[in-house]
């Protein structure tokens, strides 16, 4: 046999790389790499045996170890009473057993990579991507995400997992279609008409391939391209727990279990179907280290024998990664001889820094801030991690959480999924009155046209409970949060603004705690909403051709940075004018319902 190390000093330096990096025990250097006493048993027993590191193929020292496990007793250690009338296995606490099958293991792996063999530690070290493992963590926190930065460039076929998932929609099956076949007369020659034949279209079944055989084909023909170093294939399972993984996998789950060159341990036997369909798509492919992966099963052919479709074998360059929602775990539990098969990534809960806001009735607050209170919350309440949010739980809007969005995505979650088992305690879960509960269907209401819509108060009084504040929405540019606007100038050119707004029966609204325009919404309640709107089409104050109080919302104040809406019960409000422009609203309002309402402003000095 050619020896593919230049000598015995430096395989045995590659050999020490290769326990610390490529094995379960980096720790045993010294146990697994000094030779001496299990030299010196092998001698007694072959005589022209010289010392192991004299030997790379793995066949030979694989004879060496079965001669060795043939022996029932070791008269070496006749002095030795700990190690009398043991096996191989258990002499030693099992040093020499396992010293000899990781160095089988490092030869059989030196052979698949040959004239690389140098380069071998590095082999596993340099990738540092597991064969198989699971992200996982809370819903929202960038799993796929991860997976997706990680495989950018690269061949990537992608399955979800769901309840019905089984294994010939994971692997293949024989479906129906169409297919053009040539039309036969009464005696079965081919009709021609006009010298071309006459064809038809019939329904008939193949085999399709699914996710699994589509990646382990790519994997075998990115092999079969480049054996020294591979181009990597990837198959992603999403969320793989929502399916039932026994029923799906089948036989595959003992492909999962590799060695130290990264190849399926324990190759399978192929159906006659499947046999019949990895024959047809493997056709043609050559393996040029064919040899060097053979050795690895002692030297039977089984390169040969996947070629060909009799049986599966995953190659080293096939990654199967998955994610998993631990709020998930319930649906289909996954068994312990599965998961160990398997590295485990955890994905945390972070803060990506990308400056996302939740908008809701014209405020607008900072996303994360909101996740860390929540979550605290759910913390707190359930004594787990797997119901907590991550960053990425729902999608934006140019970094905008619409008040829709987080309803329908956030506040659904937590009240079906999180919280409904806990009797929503405490006053993070009590509505605006104090007194009863801020329950699910207060979050949406019905507008005068009939339609469901968020009811984007309750969700401003939620985040208050949560001890939430609003900042200032973009393009505000004074202490009232107002626009500028040349209709809200004076006719002696100063810009006024609200003071005092006094009512008939006594009631004063002042902006000493409110801003401008939460002491105009608070006018328009005391008049009455219902009263307001029945007038409200008659006043002529537009902001971009938009009525600036109305039963809807239009697109061009939502389009503009520099205005919002704010939802009181079913009417819409806006949000960006200047004082002034609220003024002559409440003082028009006041002539047209004869309410006799006072504005009382102030002029900047």
């Amino acid at each position: 046999m050619t020896h593919i190390f230049s000598s015995n000093e430096v395989k045995l330096n590659i050999y020490r790389e290769f326990i610390k990096r490529c094995t379960n025990s980096p720790g045993s250097v010294s146990n697994y790499s000094e030779f001496k006493r299990l030299e010196e048993l092998i001698r007694n027993r072959i005589e022209d045996f010289t010392c192991l590191l004299d030997y790379d193929d793995p066949a030979y020292v694989q004879g060496i170890y079965d001669m060795l496990s043939s022996v029932t007793s070791f008269e070496e250690f006749s002095d030795n009473r700990a190690n009398q009338g043991r096996n191989f296995i258990q002499i030693g606490g099992g040093q020499y057993h396992n010293a000899l099958k990781t160095y089988i293991a490092f030869l059989k792996a030196a052979l698949v990579f040959h004239d690389k063999a140098i380069a071998l530690p590095q082999h596993r070290h340099t990738s540092n991507l597991p064969l198989q493992q699971i992200f996982y963590g809370a819903p929202g926190t960038g799993k796929s995400y991860a997976i997706e930065v990680a495989t950018e460039g690269q061949d990537v076929i992608r399955t979800t997992f769901h309840p019905d998932s089984d294994y010939s929609t994971f692997v293949g099956a024989y479906k129906p279609t169409t297919k053009e076949i040539p039309m036969r007369d009464v005696t079965g020659k081919i009709i021609i008409e006009n010298g071309k034949r006459v064809t038809e279209n019939r329904i008939v079944y193949e085999f399709v391939s699914q996710a699994f055989l589509q990646a382990y084909v790519g994997a075998w023909e990115k092999f079969a391209a480049n054996g020294d170093q591979p181009q990597p294939q990837y198959l992603v399972i999403e969320e793989i727990n929502r399916g039932n993984c026994a029923q799906i996998f089948g036989d595959l789950f003992q492909l999962l279990d590799r060695n130290a060159a990264g190849f399926s341990e324990y190759p399978i036997k192929a159906d006659a179907d499947m046999k019949k369909q990895l024959n047809k798509l493997l056709a043609g492919l050559i393996i040029e280290n064919a040899e060097a992966i053979n050795a690895l099963y002692k030297g039977k052919d089984v390169v040969s024998q996947v070629l060909d479709g009799d049986v599966l074998l995953l190659p080293s360059n096939l990654y199967i990664w998955a994610t998993m929602n631990t709020s998930d775990q319930s649906l289909f539990p996954i068994d312990s001889a599965f998961k160990r098969r398997w590295d485990w990534r955890y994905v945390r809960i972070d803060d990506a820094h990308k400056g996302w806001k939740i908008e809701a009735n014209g405020k607008r607050y900072d996303w994360w801030d909101f996740l860390e209170r929540v979550n605290k919350l759910i913390g707190d309440t359930t004594s787990s991690e797997d119901k907590k949010l991550g960053y990425f739980f729902c999608k934006t809007t140019d970094g905008i959480i619409t008040a829709e969005t987080f309803v329908s995505k956030v506040v659904f979650y937590l009240w079906n999924d999180v919280f409904k088992d806990y009797e929503f305690e405490g006053d993070i879960f009590v509505d605006e009155d104090k007194a009863s509960k801020l329950s699910f269907d207060k979050f949406y209401q019905t507008n005068f046209a009939g339609q469901t819509v968020v009811n984007e108060a309750k969700v401003v009084v939620f985040l208050t409970n949560l001890g939430m504040e609003f900042d200032k929405p973009e393009g505000i540019s004074d202490e009232n949060g107002e626009n500028d606007d040349e209709a809200d100038v004076t006719d002696d050119g100063y810009k006024e603004s609200i003071n005092r707004i006094e009512f008939p029966d006594g009631t004063a609204i002042t902006t000493e705690n409110l801003t401008q325009f939460d002491a105009f919404i608070e006018a328009m309640k005391k008049i009455g909403l219902e009263k307001v709107f029945t007038v409200a089409d008659k006043l002529k104050y537009q902001r971009r051709n938009c009525p600036m109080l109305s039963l809807e919302k239009f697109e061009a104040i939502e389009n503009d940075p520099g205005y919002s809406y704010v939802q009181v019960d079913n009417y819409y409000f806006v949000k960006g004018a200047k004082s002034y422009t609220y003024v002559r609203i409440i003082e028009d309002l006041s002539k047209m319902l004869d309410l006799n309402i006072s504005v009382i402003c102030k002029k900047p000095e």
